[in-house]
């Protein structure tokens, strides 16, 4: 009877678990498609250097936490910085491995590969260059409003100009 006790109240609460998680998640589900929209829109801007569009996938006062030399404020700067990248490389690929997104937050696992036009820390222009970057983008009203990357230790290490000799 104790038994009985214990396993209709587990039971109850179950259901109610699993009856709430559905209606939060088909609630925010077309808001997530969307910011996965937006994320893919600049992902095919990196890699094709096609940035005319990002306006419609980043706020204008959007700030990519991740610039080469600080933090890069605005959607103009921000194009501009990813201009940059595009030109960097050519063969330029990349492939989402995992991605994971809700109404305010999208994070991305990312492989990039392509050839390098100009020197990439120790390796000179023309190597291949194959890398795997975490991104986390910050939504508001379907645009991203910031920005972080996260990338692997050893992705960072080849990318860094080797030390000057010794004298």
């Amino acid at each position: 009877m104790k038994k009985l006790f214990l396993i209709i109240p587990s039971g109850l609460l179950f259901c109610c678990i699993s009856c709430n998680n559905e209606k939060a998640s088909s609630g925010s589900n077309a808001l997530a498609e969307k910011n996965l929209s937006a994320v893919h829109g600049i992902d095919k801007a990196i890699e094709t250097g096609d940035i005319s569009k990002l306006g419609d996938y980043i706020a204008a006062d959007a700030i990519d936490h991740t610039g080469e030399t600080g933090e890069v404020k605005g959607l103009d700067s921000i194009k501009a910085s990813l201009a940059i990248v595009h030109t960097m490389g050519t063969d330029m690929k990349s492939e989402v491995l995992k991605e994971l997104a809700d109404s305010f937050t999208v994070m991305q696992w990312v492989r990039y590969t392509g050839v390098s036009k100009m020197p990439m820390g120790a390796s000179p222009a023309g190597s291949k260059y194959d890398m795997t970057v975490v991104h986390v983008s910050k939504f508001k009203d379907s645009k991203v409003t910031d920005h972080w990357e996260y990338m692997a230790m050893a992705d960072m290490i080849k990318m860094m100009p080797p030390p000057p000799p010794n004298k």
